[in-house]
């Protein structure tokens, strides 16, 4: 599965799953049990050393699911993330040279901003989809609406403390095209490889856009 563009992104699934996996063999059947729960995207998080093997693996063994790489927080790793195979990019910030590197690769990405400055300096570089994050900790809905006014053309992925109760109100944002969340896979449930309910809560997100 490929997509053509960071805006695309914000409209395949009302969730995008940021998921941390630290063995290496749940990433295959994590990243199925989410799409046949219906959810057609997984955003590997950079943040344990077998991410990148995680991300090599659904792009060979899940091709139906795009599979993207989160917490780019080096232009390096942005290059081992293309190499890796991933097709789209998160970061949780928005340095110059990380936005630049991710811009090299030519895979669409979500930068993270968390102020009006750093959301205008991304609509200057002309990229209108972003990651808001931290979400809750940056104000949240109230922070979100507050910049519909001004900034009218950009969309967010807000990301950060957000769960499956809250969602439905950050959804019904009109500048606010899907939400980051971790509930979909939960630890416990990847302790005891219960892949089973992450395919129920993937099943569930179908509702949260009703």
């Amino acid at each position: 599965m490929t997509t053509n563009s960071a805006d695309e992104l914000l409209d395949l699934s009302p969730v995008i799953p940021v998921v941390v996996i630290d063995d290496v063999d749940h990433a295959v059947p994590v990243a199925e049990a989410l799409l046949a729960g219906g959810v057609p995207l997984i955003e590997l998080t950079l943040r344990t050393p077998v991410a990148l093997e995680g991300i090599q693996r659904i792009r060979k063994e899940v091709p139906d699911i795009l599979v993207g790489a989160g917490t780019v927080v080096t232009a390096g790793q942005a290059v081992q993330a293309l190499d890796a195979g991933a097709s789209f990019l998160v970061t949780p910030g928005s340095t110059e040279s990380v936005v630049d590197a991710c811009a090299d690769t030519g895979l669409p990405f979500l930068p993270g901003v968390s102020t009006v400055t750093e959301a205008m300096r991304m609509a200057e570089r002309g990229l209108t989809a972003l990651k808001f994050f931290p979400a809750e900790a940056s104000g949240g809905i109230d922070y979100l609406k507050s910049l519909g006014g001004p900034l009218p053309g950009l969309r967010f992925c807000p990301t950060g403390g957000i769960s499956a109760d809250t969602a439905p109100d950050y959804l019904a944002l009109p500048n606010v095209g899907c939400v980051g969340g971790s509930w979909l896979v939960p630890k416990n449930a990847l302790s005891h490889n219960d892949f089973s309910t992450v395919k129920e809560l993937a099943k569930a997100t179908a509702a949260l856009r009703s």
